[in-house]
């Protein structure tokens, strides 16, 4: 076992690598399969030496469901930002700012949040504090700011501190 973990540092990164270099060739060939598991087992094997401290996460469900939730958020948000845009005039609109406590301290739990925010149109991540205890989050419309703080920390990062910690 010890063997096969040396060899295949990463399984799911593995996986990622070689689904994605099937993606980039846009050939669904034996050739390619093959190269991008390769490709998908030298990188990490290769990259495993720069991450110490890999968190070993918890659930695949939780994590399945984490993906669900995130991608549903990120279609509503489209047409939520696509009816602002269209509708609400520039200055009706309220742009904020938002500091958001993190209770999560994983440096790939608090990047998965910052992503999730990012890819979620109407709000962008900003800044991490130099501790890593909060997250400067820009929303386009933040009517009520504390909403968007409990809704984040509810929808997001408790289920992120389920699947790091």
């Amino acid at each position: 076992m010890k063997i096969l973990a040396r060899l295949i540092p990463h399984p799911l990164l593995t996986a990622l690598l070689t689904v994605v270099w099937l993606l980039l060739v846009n050939r669904w060939s034996l050739n390619s399969l093959l190269f991008g598991f390769f490709l998908g087992l030298v990188i990490p094997v290769v990259t495993a030496p720069f991450w110490p401290d890999r968190p070993t996460l918890r659930g695949p469900l939780k994590i399945a469901e984490y993906l669900a939730i995130a991608l549903w958020d990120i279609c509503v948000a489209n047409v939520i930002v696509a009816r602002l845009i269209l509708f609400k005039r520039a200055q009706d609109l309220e742009p904020h700012f938002i500091a958001i406590p993190l209770d999560l301290r994983h440096p790939e739990a608090i990047t998965a949040l910052a992503a999730t925010i990012t890819l979620t149109p109407g709000t962008v991540s900003a800044d991490l504090s130099a501790d890593g205890h909060y997250l400067l989050v820009h929303c386009l419309h933040a009517p009520d700011p504390d909403s968007v703080v409990e809704e984040i920390k509810d929808r997001y990062e408790r289920r992120l501190k389920e699947i790091f910690e």
